[in-house]
Formats: structure tokens, C-alpha cells, sequence
């Protein structure tokens, strides 16, 4: 059977549960939704956090910009963050593997050429990706998208059937009823254009994105006629209920 493929891209505040720390049960939560969904679906995983997972551990001392910092504490924590999703994942049975990614690969057909090929042997083989941005050498993601454009480039390579964006709200609130703060989710839209007049350009807490980088995002996956959802990430069992059509999101057709 012909499984259909998910992009899954996780960020910080979903990771942390709008926490100062990565939380496990979190990641408990998504492995378990995945290990379910595993018959039917194949998974790749785009996820933030390496800069959180540090903080936990260490406070630095430095005489550089802050982006340098930041840079390092993502080095620091890729390797906690990496080993919390591989012993949450064990326990259910759910191999993972690391792939850093940095712009710059886009760029080159040799290099997105070997990121595919990569991937691909490893989701035939039932190990799950797990990305993330290669902070040593890049910022782009730390100054400005929480991965959700590097998501969405992924997913337009990989050709994958839904790119699946687990955020901190019920997807995109329209907004005039978020000035009445009674908010209210826009459930469908065709394409991502007509969604940059509802949006605040406020960024998260944990992360660099905000709701602008992710329409950003399904503006490119659109150009590959990927589909978006943008989904409540801090919900429990979040990714069952969006494919079950029992959660208020975001579809960005």
C-alpha cells in the first residue's frame, strides 16, 4: 500500500508547551500519534528547539552578537534535543535519524539531489527524519522563520501529500475576532494569499516565526500544490484529530 506522506513541522512553543524547557511529554505525545499512524502515513520531522533544549543546561558567557549566541546554544542543544526525541521514540518502537539543512542546499541541485535520496532510504527503512536548520553555519532561521520556510522547502523536495504545522493556536484566527478576543479559526482557504490581511505580525515567545512565516510557508508548499494545515501543536493527540476533521484548524488548500 502506497502510504501518504506528512511533513510535520514542530516549533519551539509546541516543543516547550510555552515552557522554558523541552517537554517530554510532548514528544511522548507526537511518538505516540505517530507510532498510531504508521500504517497508513510515513513521517518526516521538522523540528525546532535546539536553542531551548540548551537553555536548560547552560547559561553562556560571551563577548559576541547576540546571533553568535544564539548559534552556539543551538550547538549545545541539538544533541539533548536529538536524544529526547530518540528515547521518547524508542520506547514506542520508532527509529529516528538527524538531518541538518541549511539554505544554501537548495540552492544546489547536487546537494537536494543527496537530501532526497538521503530521506528517502531512510523512510523506507522506518527511520523517521528528524530536521532541523544546521545553526553553525546558517541563521536564517534563528533571525527570521522557527523552520517554518525551511519546512515547507522540504516538503515541496520530498513531494510530500500534507505539510502539517503545529503551532500555539487553533490555526489562524480571523483578525476581527481576535479584536474582540473572541477568536475564531478560518477553517479553509485556497491558497495563502488572501490570509496576509488577518494576521498579526507579532512573533512567539520561544520562537522566531510567528503566524507570518507560516503563510509564507504554504505560499511556497502551494507552488508544489501541497496542501497546509496549521494545527494546535500544545493539544494533545493534535495530529489524529486534524486527519480525523475533529479539531478546529487551519486548511490552506
Amino acid at each position: 500500500m502506497n502510504k501518504k506522506r506528512i511533513l510535520l513541522k514542530i516549533g519551539s512553543n509546541t516543543l516547550t508547551k510555552e515552557t522554558n524547557q523541552i517537554s517530554r511529554g510532548k514528544i511522548e505525545d507526537i511518538g505516540r500519534q505517530v507510532a498510531a499512524l504508521k500504517d497508513e502515513y510515513e513521517f518526516i520531522i521538522v523540528s525546532s528547539g535546539a536553542i531551548a533544549a540548551a537553555k536548560q543546561f547552560v547559561k553562556l558567557e560571551h563577548n559576541g552578537a547576540a546571533i553568535d549566541v544564539k548559534q552556539a546554544l543551538a550547538a549545545i542543544g541539538q544533541p539533548h534535543l536529538m536524544r529526547i526525541f530518540q528515547e521518547n521514540f524508542r520506547e514506542l518502537g520508532l527509529l529516528t535519524s538527524q538531518c541538518l539543512l541549511s539554505y544554501s542546499d537548495f540552492d544546489n541541485a547536487d546537494a537536494k539531489a543527496n537530501i532526497k535520496n538521503t530521506i528517502n532510504v531512510l523512510v523506507s527503512n522506518n527511520f523517521i527524519p528528524i530536521i532541523n536548520e544546521n545553526d553553525t553555519v546558517a541563521t536564517d532561521e534563528i533571525q527570521f522563520g522557527d523552520n517554518d520556510k525551511l519546512a515547507a522547502l522540504t516538503a515541496v523536495l520530498l513531494q510530500v501529500d500534507l505539510l502539517l504545522i503545529a503551532t500555539n493556536t487553533d490555526g489562524i484566527y480571523t483578525k476581527d475576532s481576535i479584536e474582540k478576543n473572541k477568536p475564531e479559526t478560518i477553517i479553509s482557504v485556497s491558497g495563502g494569499q488572501s490570509l496576509r490581511k488577518e494576521i498579526s505580525t507579532a512573533k512567539s515567545s520561544h520562537g522566531t516565526g510567528g503566524m507570518q512565516s507560516k503563510i509564507e510557508a504554504a505560499v511556497i508548499a502551494q507552488t508544489a500544490g501541497i496542501e497546509t494545515w496549521i494545527v494546535n501543536g500544545l493539544k494533545d493527540n493534535f495530529i489524529t484529530d486534524a486527519l480525523k476533521g475533529t479539531s478546529n484548524h487551519t486548511k490552506i488548500k
